[in-house]
């Protein structure tokens, strides 16, 4: 039963409904970013994941098509603009980040690599940054599975309990997309609870994040500098966030040739709906197995140094401090 239900649950997620398309509006809704994510969970835990080797192939594929058919709607300067104001912010919140979660890893007695794959995945990007650090910092598979899983928990957490949030203290547009970058794990659950708040909501958070997520570059440099000095090498080659050029690209063409803007925006009214469909995907490879390996003690540090930022970077937002 399961063989047909996922692509047929795929599909559903991936179809436009409501205002999603550019000067058309449908008689149906769409199917929400954080109600895929639920219903692929519950088709994990239920009757199981029949293609699961090849959606753990597909899903980060999917995810940078999307995040590259979003930037088609994003004018570049805009971006540019916010990406550099973020600057100060990014490194300071970057630097507390990695050093409260390896004292909340220690003091919670997490193993060393894994306590440092949690902390740098909510840093920067969450998957994409542990992905990127596994290899240079020599973890074991296991180390990898237990920051994973506390990554995505939260980040289901998250689609969740953000959007509830912003709307119960009023937030502006430009706040929740701010607060979402810098307080969200990965790229995929910042633009899914985004922009369902609104289009600002939506741009504000992609911009913020994917300058956020550059740092994956020279943090994973450091890191690599800090295992070669204490004698490990490094177990393979580190992953780069190649999308963000592509996002970039998207952008530059809609900004600088504006024939290509209508087009534009119906590229990335679709890859908002393959987004929803990438979140259904990872909800999906979800498995029992992999919620056991997390552990008490890592999801605990993961959890303890997710309120401390997601807290932090609200109050700042909300006293104005940044902005």
């Amino acid at each position: 039963m399961a063989f047909w239900i996922l692509p047929l649950l795929g599909l559903l997620c991936l179809i436009p409904g409501g205002h999603d398309l550019p000067g058309v509006v449908l008689p149906w809704p769409s199917v929400p970013s954080w109600l895929a994510l639920i219903l692929g969970l519950l088709l994990a835990l239920s009757v199981g994941h029949p293609h699961g080797a090849r959606t753990k192939v597909l899903t980060p594929k999917l995810l940078s098509f999307s995040v590259i058919g979003l930037g088609a709607a994003m004018n570049l300067q805009e971006v540019a603009r916010v990406g550099l104001q973020g600057f100060a912010y990014t490194v300071l919140g970057i630097s507390v980040t990695l050093m409260l979660g390896l004292l909340l890893g220690r003091w919670l007695k997490v193993h060393a690599k894994a306590a440092t794959l949690i902390a740098v995945g909510t840093a920067i990007c969450g998957g994409s940054a542990i992905a990127a650090a596994a290899p240079v910092l020599h973890a074991e598979d296991e180390d990898m599975a237990m920051a994973l899983g506390t990554v995505f928990l939260l980040n289901a957490s998250a689609l969740l309990l953000f959007p509830f949030v912003g709307h119960l203290l009023h937030m502006s547009e430009r706040g929740f997309g701010l607060w979402s970058a810098l307080a969200i794990h990965d790229t995929s659950s910042v633009v899914g609870a985004s922009s369902g708040y609104g289009p600002v909501a939506l741009m504000v958070a992609t911009t913020t994040k994917l300058a956020r997520a550059l740092w994956i570059v020279p943090l994973t440099l450091g890191l690599g500098a800090w295992v070669a000095r204490n004698g490990e090498a490094a177990k393979g080659k580190a992953k780069r966030p190649w999308f963000i050029l592509g996002f970039l690209a998207a952008a530059a063409l809609v900004t600088y040739l504006p024939v290509l803007k209508p087009g534009g925006a119906w590229v990335s009214a679709l890859a908002r709906r393959s987004l929803v469909l990438t979140l259904f995907l990872i909800g999906a490879g979800i498995s029992r197995e992999a919620l056991k390996r997390v552990g008490l003690r890592p999801f605990l540090q993961g959890l303890l140094l997710w309120i401390l930022v997601g807290g932090g970077t609200l109050a700042a937002i909300q006293g104005n401090w940044i902005r």
